[in-house]
C-alpha cells in the first residue's frame, strides 16, 4: 500500500502540472496569476499601463489635429475674404470711381467684415470656440503626467484684425496710472473708431504728451520741448510696445511724432485704472482712405497667415508625435509580451511531458493495486 500511495502522490503532481500547462496553452499567457511569477506580473502590469496610455495619447493627438484642421479651415475662408476686401480697396483707391461708387464698394466691405467676425464667433470644435481669442488648450500626448503641448489662438475677428467696417464699435474710456504716467482716454469725434489719449508727466503739468488713434494709426506727440518731456515720450513708446504687442513705433523724421499701424490699442491702467480700446476700420470713402485701407488689410492678411502657419507647424509636429507614439507602443507591447505571454512550442513540450507521465503514473498505480491480489491467490 505504501508503494501505491507514492505512485498516487506522483500522479497528483503530474496531473496538476499538466493542468497548469493546459491553462497556459489555452490562455496564451505564461502569467495567469501572481503566483505564476510575482515580479513578472508587477513589471508587465506597469508596461500594460504605459501601452494603453500611449495608445490613448495617439488618439489625443489625432483629436488635436482635428481641432487644428477645423480652425485652419475657417481661417482659410477668412483669408479669402481678406483678399476680396483688398481687391475692393484697390478698386476704391482709384479716382475713376465716384463717391457713389465708393459707397457701394463700402457696402460689400462692411458685409465681408461682418462675415469675418461671424466666422470668428461661430467656429467651434466640441463646443469650444476657436477664433475669438479665448482658445488656450493643452493636448496630452504622452502616457504619463505633464506630457502635453499647448495651443492658443489670437482673436481672428474683424475688429481684432483691424478690418471692421464703418460700423465698428466705439472705444471705451479709460484712466489710470502706469509707469509713473497719468493718462485719460476719451473717445474723439463722431467717427466712432477714434480714440485720443492725453499723457501728463508726473509732477509737471507742462510736459504733456498725447496719443491719437485714427483708422488704425497710433500717433504719439510731444507738447513740451524739454528733455524730460522727450524722456516721457520714450517711456510711453516703450509701454505701448511692451503691453500692446505693438511692434513698430517710428519717430517720423526725428520730429517727435511716432506712428504705428496696429489693429487695437489697449492701454491697461494701474491698480486703480481700467482699459481703453480703440478699434480701426476699413473706410474707402476717399482715395486716401482707400489707399490706407490696402495697407491695413495687408497687415490683417499677415496676422491670419501667422496663425495659419502656427497651426500648420503644430499639425506637422503632431503627425510626427503620432508616429513616435506608435513605435513606442509597438516596442513596449513586444517587451510586455515576452514577459507575460507563453512560448507555445515550449509549453506544448511541457504539457506533452506531463501527459505521458500522467499516463505512466496511472498504469503504475494499476500495477501497484494488483500486488495485493497476488497475496490473496496464495492464501486461496
Amino acid at each position: 500500500m505504501s508503494q501505491g500511495k507514492k505512485i498516487q502522490r506522483q500522479l497528483s503532481v503530474n496531473h496538476s502540472s499538466a493542468a497548469k500547462a493546459m491553462e497556459r496553452l489555452s490562455s496564451g499567457l505564461r502569467i495567469n496569476r501572481a503566483g505564476d511569477d510575482a515580479a513578472g506580473l508587477a513589471i508587465s502590469e506597469k508596461m500594460r499601463g504605459q501601452i494603453r496610455g500611449l495608445n490613448q495619447a495617439i488618439r489625443n493627438a489625432q483629436d488635436g489635429i482635428s481641432l487644428i484642421q477645423t480652425a485652419e479651415g475657417a481661417l482659410q475662408e477668412t483669408h479669402a475674404i481678406l483678399q476680396r476686401m483688398r481687391e475692393l480697396a484697390v478698386q476704391a483707391a482709384s479716382d475713376t470711381n465716384t463717391e457713389d461708387d465708393r459707397k457701394e464698394i463700402q457696402k460689400e466691405i462692411d458685409q465681408l467684415a461682418e462675415e469675418i467676425t461671424r466666422i470668428g464667433n461661430t467656429t467651434q470644435f466640441n463646443t469650444m470656440e476657436l477664433l475669438n481669442g479665448s482658445l488656450n488648450v493643452k493636448f496630452h500626448i504622452g502616457a504619463n503626467s505633464d506630457q502635453s503641448i499647448s495651443l492658443s489662438l489670437n482673436d481672428m475677428r474683424a475688429e481684432a484684425l483691424g478690418v471692421a467696417g464703418t460700423s465698428g464699435t466705439s472705444p471705451t474710456a479709460a484712466s489710470g496710472t502706469k509707469d509713473g504716467i497719468t493718462f485719460t482716454a476719451k473717445t474723439a469725434g463722431a467717427a466712432g473708431n477714434n480714440i485720443s489719449i492725453e499723457f501728463q508727466a508726473a509732477g509737471d503739468a507742462n510736459d504733456d504728451l498725447s496719443i491719437s488713434v485714427s483708422e488704425n494709426t497710433i500717433t504719439v506727440k510731444l507738447a513740451g520741448t524739454n528733455k524730460a518731456a522727450q524722456n516721457q515720450v520714450d517711456n510711453v513708446v516703450s509701454t505701448l510696445q511692451g503691453d500692446n504687442d505693438v511692434t513698430a513705433l517710428v519717430d517720423v523724421s526725428g520730429s517727435g511724432t511716432y506712428v504705428v499701424t496696429a489693429g487695437t490699442l489697449n492701454l491697461a491702467g494701474g491698480s486703480d485704472g481700467t482699459s481703453g480700446t480703440g478699434t480701426g476700420g476699413i473706410d474707402v470713402s476717399s482715395q486716401a482712405a482707400a489707399d490706407q485701407a490696402v495697407t491695413i488689410i495687408d497687415n490683417a492678411i499677415g496676422l491670419v497667415s501667422a496663425e495659419r502657419s502656427k497651426l500648420g507647424a503644430l499639425q506637422n509636429r503632431l503627425e510626427h508625435t503620432i508616429a513616435n507614439l506608435g513605435t513606442s507602443a509597438e516596442n513596449l507591447q513586444a517587451a510586455e509580451s515576452r514577459i507575460r505571454d507563453v512560448d507555445m512550442a515550449a509549453e506544448m513540450m511541457v504539457f506533452t511531458k506531463y501527459q505521458i507521465l500522467q499516463q505512466a503514473s496511472t498504469a503504475m498505480l494499476a500495477q501497484a493495486n494488483m500486488a495485493p491480489q497476488s497475496v490473496l491467490q496464495l492464501l486461496g
